[in-house]
């Protein structure tokens, strides 16, 4: 059986994905999958076993010129290319109505996706051939694992899921693996942020436990904090800029990560890293960390600044 799946972004929504990939490969022998990505998370899929071919989609960027003449070549390559293969079954796991009017439309295959109840978008429901009840009141791993196992026609195990990709990295580990922690500092919106002056009085205090810390970005302003962060800490190392594969990697070989609200959370969560995720506004009841070793500390009133670096340090000391 060849599967087509749908589920283009956030980097948090693709890896939340990849546990219903392994329910149907432990399900249905010999499954494979083809998996429609945006292309700046194109990475992630890949690392999956059961995953044979990803279609990077530039839906997001394409937005921006959608009548020039790169995009509509761009738009053209990929429909040939998503056009190339009949599926046994397309399952649309994003729910929204740019995703099902602009990919799984056009792909060629019995559309499966969550019905006008279920879906983020209830009109999105339209394209499909056949739409299934999800239980909105789980978490989004699970939701997902639901509708792979109605799609496909097995039980949904009770069992915890498993993201199935720690495995690709074990033979990339850096050399001084499980003697650093990573923090992950860096999110989209300023009140999921964690002060600097917190950063740098958890670093202080991680000290005397002969750990170093690593220190990724992204984009400029990121780098920036870092560096401020970093700044009179012998035993802080602020990271180059890294491709999203060998962020995974320094990931996968700490031996525990404090991080915000974030999609390199997430990430860290696939591979099976003790974590402390940090949250302020945001609830992580349904998209909170979901593996092993996932913990959360949240702020009194909403805030980031009322989650003090001792309480995470506190927290850290039961990790290690």
């Amino acid at each position: 059986m060849h599967v087509l799946i749908v589920k283009t972004s956030s980097m948090g929504d693709v890896l939340h994905t990849l546990p219903a990939l392994t329910d149907a490969m432990q399900a249905i022998p010999g499954i494979r999958f083809d998996w429609v990505v945006e292309e700046n998370f194109a990475q992630i899929p890949s690392w999956h076993p059961a995953v044979d071919k990803v279609l990077p989609v530039a839906i997001r960027r394409w937005r921006k010129h959608w009548f020039g003449s790169q995009q509509r070549e761009e738009r053209v390559l990929f429909k040939r290319d998503l056009q190339s293969r009949q599926y046994d079954v397309v399952i649309d796991a994003q729910g929204l109505i740019k995703s099902a009017a602009l990919v799984t439309r056009l792909a060629k295959g019995v559309k499966h996706g969550q019905d006008s109840r279920s879906a983020r978008e209830p009109f999105a429901s339209w394209w499909y051939d056949k739409r299934h009840e999800i239980n909105k009141q789980q978490h989004a791993v699970e939701r997902t694992r639901e509708l792979f196992a109605k799609s496909l026609g097995y039980e949904k195990p009770d069992t915890q899921g498993d993201y199935a990709i720690a495995g690709h990295f074990l033979s990339a580990l850096p050399e001084d693996a499980h003697q650093y922690l990573v923090f992950l500092h860096a999110t989209t919106r300023d009140n999921k942020h964690w002060p600097e002056s917190h950063w740098r009085e958890l670093i202080e205090l991680v000290q005397p436990t002969g750990l170093r810390v690593k220190l990724p970005w992204g984009a400029e302003h990121e780098h920036q904090r870092a560096l401020r962060m970093a700044e009179g800490f012998d035993h802080v190392e602020v990271l180059p800029k890294l491709a999203l594969e060998q962020v995974a990697q320094q990931l996968a070989g700490a031996r525990a990560v404090v991080s915000v609200d974030t999609g390199l959370s997430h990430l860290t969560a696939a591979l099976d890293r003790p974590n402390i995720t940090l949250f302020g506004p945001t609830d992580p009841g349904l998209i909170g960390g979901y593996g092993k070793n996932q913990h959360e500390l949240r702020g009194a009133g909403g805030t980031m600044q009322a989650i003090s670096a001792v309480s995470v340090i506190e927290k850290l000391r039961e990790l290690l």
